[in-house]
């Protein structure tokens, strides 16, 4: 299959309440899900391994934590490391960086969606989902700015429903939707 799909990357920030959410999302997603889903999950530095373990249990397709200048692929879940912010090169590689906290936060979702909306600009999808912060907020603001898709948690649907009513705030989201319209809307759009 030579045709270029429409989106080349999806990310995803994610805070409390997250593992429930990213499991629901991530069970039904078919092993040729073909475009990379980059996630960060605010966790402690004690859960390095539980975290992807578990979700790993859940999904079909290939789950790794993000390591320093790894090329991303497609049909593959990462998951940022504890204690580092994730950003994605002009090369599509990752890159870790120890740099000071973003809105009390390392990772930082804002990083991330801020490096990856530069590399990928509209193709890219940008979901924030539950979480007791604003972090994201910013860059799903970049994310739109570039011409991304950008989608929220409905906060009625979200265990806590502080981090997607920041990011609905910045009046940058495009789509608010249930876990279960998540889901079905990254299934239409692995099709596109």
């Amino acid at each position: 299959m030579n045709k270029k799909k429409k989106y080349g990357a999806i990310v995803i920030g994610v805070s409390a309440g997250g593992l429930t959410a990213l499991s629901f999302i991530f069970k039904k997603l078919p092993a040729d899900f073909s475009i990379p889903i980059i996630v960060i999950q605010h966790r402690n530095t004690s859960q390095r391994d539980l975290l992807e373990e578990i979700l790993q249990e859940k999904c079909k397709l290939k789950l790794k934590q993000a390591d320093e200048k790894e090329k991303i692929k497609e049909g593959t879940i990462y998951i940022g490391p504890p204690d580092y912010h994730l950003l994605i090169e002009s090369d599509h590689t990752f890159s870790l960086s120890s740099d000071a906290r973003v809105k009390y936060s390392r990772p930082s979702i804002d990083v991330l969606f801020e490096s990856a909306s530069y590399v990928y600009q509209d193709r890219l999808v940008g979901i924030i989902l539950t979480g007791a912060n604003n972090d994201g907020s910013d860059g799903i603001k970049r994310i739109a700015k570039n011409g991304g898709m950008t989608i929220a948690q409905n906060p009625e649907d979200a265990e806590f429903p502080p981090m997607p009513e920041a990011a609905i705030a910045t009046g940058s989201v495009r789509k608010i939707l249930s876990l279960a319209e998540i889901q079905k809307c990254l299934l239409k759009i692995n099709q596109e």
